[in-house]
């Protein structure tokens, strides 16, 4: 079992800090509001036509696209020659979201764009393999990584010495668990809960951590932590000193904290093509 990637021996407020697993996505200390990508002036009339088609391509293809729907919507942007790709990066930028995911080898970032997702695979060697723009709340490969590194029965852990309540937990969670995709969201709210340290210690060695990490930074931060119990995720948010304000285990198909919502989508199309007639 890996280690947890924030410690949560003490469950009160104000006692815990962020560590560095997910130090590819800046922390700034306030987001800013968004800002329309500037022009590329020093760009090949070649370069920007490459990046223009491709962008409008997307933006033609995701304004027909059933966001919260089955169908895969992407484009390889491993096509693009350098100068294009510079110019589409700096289109995008990044946003509020980003991931880890373990297995397999890949990183996530959310565009400027929401619903617009980077999507980055690696190979053994750690050199980029594939490199996509995935249209979706969350990208596809976050689901299907969290089902892959869950199992259908935990490991059964002994009730140590100071494990109250933990156990009960375990039960609550695993019958939350096996209630289909389609049921409510189930929050174990651990903040309120009268668990002792040992408690949280014990649900996570049961539990332990699978292959998704996602930090989401739209209002403090969000740590999204993927856990060996199917659809089972550990939620914790921070405040701005990064101090653990509320410490949480959801069970659903992926945290709504790390789903970019419907009228964010439709903002970002909106944005997108208004960005995309500065370039004719």
């Amino acid at each position: 079992m890996k280690s947890f990637p924030i410690p949560v021996v003490t469950v009160g407020p104000g006692t815990q800090s962020v560590d560095e697993a997910l130090d590819f996505v800046r922390l700034p200390e306030m987001l800013s509001a968004f800002r329309m990508p500037p022009h590329p002036v020093d760009a090949s009339a070649a370069a920007l036509a490459e990046a223009r088609a491709f962008l409008a391509d997307l933006h033609r293809a995701a304004s027909q696209h059933a966001f919260a729907g089955d169908v895969l919507l992407s484009r390889d942007v491993m096509t693009l020659g350098p100068e294009a790709l510079a110019l589409v990066n700096e289109a995008f930028g990044e946003g509020e979201v980003g991931a880890i995911i373990d297995e397999p080898a890949m990183r996530l970032q959310e565009t400027g764009f929401p619903g617009f997702w980077r999507v980055r695979g690696f190979d053994a060697d750690g050199a980029l393999a594939s490199d996509l723009v995935e249209v979706a709340p969350v990208p596809a490969v976050v689901r299907e990584a969290a089902l892959l590194g869950s199992r259908c029965r935990l490991v059964k852990k002994p009730a140590l010495p100071g494990v109250m309540n933990g156990p009960a937990i375990l039960t609550e969670l695993v019958a939350a668990s096996g209630r289909g995709e389609d049921a409510a969201v189930h929050v174990v709210n651990l903040t309120l809960l009268p668990v002792t340290p040992e408690d949280i210690s014990w649900l996570v060695a049961a539990l332990e951590i699978g292959p998704v990490t996602l930090l989401s930074r739209g209002y403090g931060n969000c740590r999204i932590t993927s856990t060996r119990l199917r659809h089972t995720w550990w939620v914790q948010y921070f405040n701005s000193m990064n101090n653990l304000i509320l410490n949480t285990i959801e069970v659903a198909p992926v945290p709504e904290a790390a789903l970019a919502a419907p009228e964010d989508f439709t903002e970002s199309l909106s944005r997108l093509g208004e960005w995309l007639e500065t370039l004719e």
